[in-house]
């Protein structure tokens, strides 16, 4: 593990290994960098950057709130520190909403393409918007990070997973709903408060790059026309549907997902002769 303090003092945990082309792994909300675990096998041809967002896992943020803009700013600050260039990022459910924001800022230019995983462009629905989570789904959720953080936690482990769980997934599911409940809920609420109230679809036609977007057919939160929006929204998308997987396909279908990044990797042109491989 390494360490990387933004610019308003916060410690950033992450870990970096192999080489070529760097693939920035975001997780979603309550997860850690190790929810990407099952994509080391890509070490052998990438470099893989996984990073403990702001908040979450070993990256604390005691006494803060965190919002999805600041968290896109750490990750901005982090990108220009490894000076990582031609990178693809891949971004899952929150992580998602923090790479648009990388996208749309100044860091963009270190980007090749992105992939986007089982996510929305706003997650709450409103009168021009049915893609998303109603208000009541939004406003229990919310009560529940409040009056019984790790019950929901543990119940959330199990959500992201396709139902009925596969009996090869069950220790897998139950791991992350022991790992969720780890967070602190006050800082967990923020972020999800922050996630409710944005909304992404602005940002999506400047977004340039090519994107892969990955839905998992039994999400129990988005569904294929999400995916659509999104493939239609940016100007250069194509989508990947996991037939298997839920709201965690990288986990669910792990060597399908690592193959389809591998595929879409080679869809981009090369790497800039000047990308450090180390």
């Amino acid at each position: 593990m390494q360490r990387f303090t933004t610019s308003d003092g916060v410690a950033i945990a992450y870990d970096i290994g192999g080489k070529g082309r760097p693939l920035l792994l975001l997780h979603g909300l309550m997860a850690h960098r190790g929810f990407f675990d099952s994509q080391r096998p890509l070490e052998s041809d990438f470099k893989l950057v996984s990073v403990d967002l702001r908040g979450h896992g070993q990256s604390r943020a005691q006494g803060l709130r965190p919002t999805v803009e600041r968290i896109a700013a750490d990750l901005s600050e982090l990108i220009e520190h490894l000076d990582l260039r031609d990178a693809i990022g891949i971004g899952w459910s929150l992580g998602a909403s923090v790479l648009w924001r990388v996208l749309s800022g100044p860091a963009s230019h270190r980007f090749a393409g992105a992939v986007i995983v089982d996510m929305t462009a706003r997650v709450l629905n409103g009168e021009d918007w049915e893609l998303g989570l109603t208000q009541e789904h939004c406003d229990a959720r919310s009560a529940a990070i409040r009056e019984d953080y790790p019950a929901f936690a543990r119940t959330a482990g199990q959500n992201i997973f396709a139902q009925p769980i596969a009996d090869t997934k069950r220790q897998l599911a139950t791991w992350a709903g022991e790992q969720f409940a780890l967070n602190d809920p006050a800082i967990m609420g923020a972020v999800w408060n922050s996630l409710v109230a944005g909304d992404d679809r602005a940002l999506l036609p400047n977004i340039t790059q090519p994107t892969l977007i990955i839905h998992g057919e039994k999400s129990m939160l988005y569904g294929a026309e999400t995916a659509r929006h999104l493939a239609s929204a940016l100007p250069h998308a194509s989508i990947a549907t996991f037939e298997r997987s839920g709201h965690a396909p990288h986990m669910e279908q792990p060597e399908l997902f690592n193959a389809a990044i591998r595929d879409f990797a080679a869809s981009l042109p090369p790497v800039h002769q000047t990308e450090q491989t180390a």
